[in-house]
């Protein structure tokens, strides 16, 4: 029997898994820039922590999580998202009752038992962030611009951000009786109108043609947000002005998860087709008080991996020269081997990427191995170089090569990567 991955699952592998590679740690390093530190998570947790935090009425409790009982009859859910989770460790661990804000990032695996297509899948990665303990609008601004540079950094310029504000308590009773007496008057199937019950905000959020023109003209809630709803909202703006990061209001945001109140974010690749967000978030005012935790404020974001992956592909702006190795050595015997070994630890102490051509190839399929790493430089070493102590440093883009010491490769290849 031939086995094969689960359908839809992101799967990576050489060459493309190093381009996943290089996306994944772009982003994580715009994060650890801005002072958050790493939370290492299960993939698993209790199911009620989901269906307490994310929320009843969305489609990721209602349909899409992966829920199966463990040997002992308790009920597990595969993580469908980052926040609560995160959320669970900053509550047991007293992370919320240090210093605040507490500002924690994770990253991996996610899982949504949802219809496989280009940039949804199953299994999918995400990189998040979420900072626990205080409501000032200028840490909304933070956030959101740590995910903006993150895909700047991968040189992607075809995105744009949209931002809203779901309001406060004050603001989210008052639209939500104007809005249920609006969708009352619409004639609506009857799951439609049990998940209106549950939150009206997801029909906002619902994909049906005729739902979006039912809802066309229903009352939003950025007319309705308090005073303080609306000053904070306005800081965000501002402070984003004043960062240079341009963004739209989209008054019709939801996003797919019920925690989010206030500063409300996403951001969009209009080259990915339908699956076009690549990444978003928000704040959750309540959230960690829903799940044990204290009274206290939050605002977080996850990151697409997948889908920056397929965006920075979409733009053509993909550096594979970023992750490709400095030197290529190839061997010719027993004692070049060993050779070779000695000198690749000690190019590697020094923070150079070095490959070897193993088994005792031949040197036109040795010089393939070479070209198809995408390798800067190679270098072969035979019973001449040995006796001698010179090798030839071949550039592989130009060809041109420069005649070096052994001892001195290190100073050389340092030199030589410097001036290209």
């Amino acid at each position: 029997m031939k086995y094969q991955a689960p359908k839809g699952v992101s799967e990576y592998f050489p060459p493309r898994s190093r381009a996943f590679e290089w996306v994944r740690d772009t982003l994580i390093t715009q994060i650890k820039r801005s002072g958050y530190q790493l939370l290492e998570l299960p993939i698993f947790e209790d199911t009620e922590l989901f269906t307490r935090g994310v929320g009843a009425s969305t489609d990721v409790v209602s349909k899409e999580m992966y829920t199966f009982a463990d040997r002992g009859g308790r009920s597990i859910t595969l993580r469908p998202e980052g926040t609560v989770g995160a959320l669970r460790c900053v509550i047991e661990h007293g992370l919320d009752r240090g210093s605040l804000p507490a500002k924690v990032w994770y990253s991996g695996p996610f899982f949504r038992a949802e219809r496989p297509q280009a940039g949804r899948y199953r299994q999918f990665y995400s990189v998040g962030v979420e900072a626990v303990g205080s409501d000032d609008p200028a840490l909304d601004a933070e956030v959101i611009a740590i995910a903006h540079a993150g895909f700047r950094a991968l040189g992607l310029k075809e995105f744009r951000l949209e931002i809203t504000s779901l309001g406060d308590s004050q603001t989210r009773a008052a639209h939500r009786f104007d809005l249920m007496e609006y969708i009352d008057g619409l004639q609506l199937d009857g799951a439609t109108t049990a998940r209106a019950q549950l939150n009206p905000l997801r029909l906002f959020d619902d994909k049906r043609e005729e739902i979006r023109a039912l809802m066309a003209k229903a009352p939003l809630i950025l007319d309705y947000l308090s005073d303080s709803s609306r000053e904070h909202f306005a800081a965000v703006q501002g402070y984003l002005r004043n960062l240079g990061i341009e963004f739209t209001i989209n008054p019709r945001m939801v996003r797919g998860l019920d925690y989010y109140t206030g500063t409300t974010f996403e951001f969009i690749h209009d080259s990915l087709g339908a699956q076009s967000g690549i990444g978003g978030g928000g704040r959750y005012d309540g959230l960690l008080e829903q799940i044990g935790g204290q009274p206290l404020s939050g605002i977080g974001f996850g990151l697409g991996v997948d889908r920056a992956l397929l965006a920075v592909e979409a733009e053509g702006v993909l550096d594979e020269s970023a992750f490709c190795p400095d030197l290529f050595l190839i061997p010719l015997g027993a004692p070049a081997k060993a050779r070779a070994l000695m000198v690749s630890h000690k190019l590697r102490e020094h923070n150079f990427t070095v490959e070897i051509a193993f088994g005792d190839r031949q040197l036109k399929a040795a010089m393939k191995a070479a070209d198809k790493s995408g390798a800067r430089y190679v270098v072969i070493i035979g019973d001449s170089e040995l006796s001698s102590g010179r090798v030839e440093l071949k550039e592989m883009r130009t060809g041109a090569t420069t005649s070096v010491t052994l001892a001195s490769l290190v100073e050389a290849l340092s030199t030589a990567l410097s001036n290209q």
